[in-house]
């Protein structure tokens, strides 16, 4: 428990143990289900916690309302990571009423049977409720990242509690649960986005045009730390990301290397481009976490992919690279491609197609072929790749 104001307490918790968000991508730091308390003269609670941490949390909401009942339970999210402790919360607080939008509703009981006696309050776009010297007025934010999510803005303490939307991986210090390092924050925030809410730019924008007319000291989000200070870089962030904009001038090299050959031209592009001053990062994707990779792929203006054909295709890291990065639409970069191939090379024509599927890619037009091992004769034509890819 820790208090955020004199009224507002954030009752968060840490999950170090799990090492897969929704069970598939790695969490190494861990990451937090974050809850709020508000105690005025109705207390309102503002989401619960995943069932993993179930005990810990109850205990800290305990704590925390010092034998007080709870009047509201304001669900922004029904994901079970959550939601999970809702019906807990109406069995041990009968006379609770749950706030939430028409689509929580129904999400909602999908997910648990909750007693049909509990009262419930159906909130719609810009709606305030008064609960004693807080007026919370409620936002819709469809599809950031499900249909029925909803952000709940105090108007008195000017602080956003913004459900997934600038959540990271990663858990925080318990004595320490605002962020103080923007760069620390952006790499897992970057990753967090892209994988978990990237596909939605169009819904992410329309989200932040709402909340371009509102007064914000402080952003309260469901996962990580909470922002209270250089919120523009924060919106900056979440502007660039769901414009499916660049974030920086520079190279991301991909590459899905089976003996080691292709690896070996991937190192030879590396360097030239460093030696053009590029900033570059090179990844090779049966070693790096899919994910990961992804998110590297938004962050950069160029990128260089470098695969090994395989059965007829291409391999199968990079085949399943760039099918994530179609998913979460991919767009607006410029793209060289470098096959390898022993007798009938394919990769190169699997990745230029997947890049055809995606929107505003542009490709450097000639696809170099490496045959089986780089040989003195194919590095002028990896210099004339890497010269297109940088030309403006």
């Amino acid at each position: 428990m820790k208090e955020i104001t004199k009224d507002i307490f954030y009752i968060g918790v840490n999950d170090n143990k799990i090492d897969l968000f929704e069970n598939v991508y790695p969490v190494p730091n861990g990451v937090t289900y974050n809850s709020y308390l508000i105690k005025d003269e109705k207390i309102t609670l503002l989401d619960t916690v995943d069932v993993r941490k179930s005990d810990e949390w109850i205990k800290i909401l305990d704590e925390c309302l010092e034998g007080k009942k709870l009047d509201y339970l304001i669900v922004s999210h029904v994901e079970p990571d959550h939601s999970s402790n809702i019906q807990a919360v109406t069995e041990k607080y009968p006379d609770i009423t749950l706030v939430g939008n028409k689509k929580t509703f129904e999400l909602l009981a999908q997910f648990f049977d909750i007693n049909p006696s509990i009262k419930k309050k159906e909130v719609t776009e810009g709606e305030i409720l008064n609960i004693g010297k807080h007026n919370l007025q409620f936002f819709m934010a469809p599809m950031v990242h499900w249909p029925e999510v909803m952000c709940t803005y105090d108007q008195d303490e000017k602080i956003i509690f913004s459900a997934d939307a600038f959540g990271k991986f990663g858990s925080i210090d318990e004595e320490e649960i605002y962020e103080k390092n923007e760069e620390e924050w952006l790499n897992e925030a970057r990753r967090y986005y892209i994988n978990i809410v990237g596909k939605y730019g169009m819904q992410v924008q329309a989200l932040l045009k709402k909340l371009s007319t509102l007064d914000i000291k402080m952003i309260c989000p469901l996962h990580g730390p909470i922002l209270n200070s250089n919120l523009q870089y924060y919106i900056d962030k979440y502007n660039t990301w769901s414009s499916y904009k660049p974030e920086k001038e520079g190279t991301l090299v991909a590459f899905a290397s089976i003996h080691g050959n292709t690896k070996k031209v991937a190192k030879k592009v590396y360097d030239l481009l460093k030696d053009n001053g590029q900033e570059v990062e090179a990844i090779d994707l049966s070693r790096y976490d899919v994910y990961e990779a992804v998110s590297k792929a938004f962050k950069y203006d160029k990128m260089v992919v470098l695969a090994s054909s395989y059965n007829a295709g291409v391999f199968t890291p990079m085949e399943e690279f760039l099918n994530i990065l179609k998913t979460k639409f991919y767009q607006n970069r410029r793209v060289a491609i470098i096959e390898n191939g022993s007798w009938a090379p394919s990769a190169g024509m699997c990745m230029k197609a997947a890049f055809l599927s995606m929107k505003n890619i542009e490709m450097v037009p000639e696809i170099v072929t490496i045959k089986s091992s780089m040989k003195e004769e194919d590095i002028p034509k990896i210099e004339n790749l890497v010269n297109d890819l940088l030309k403006k």
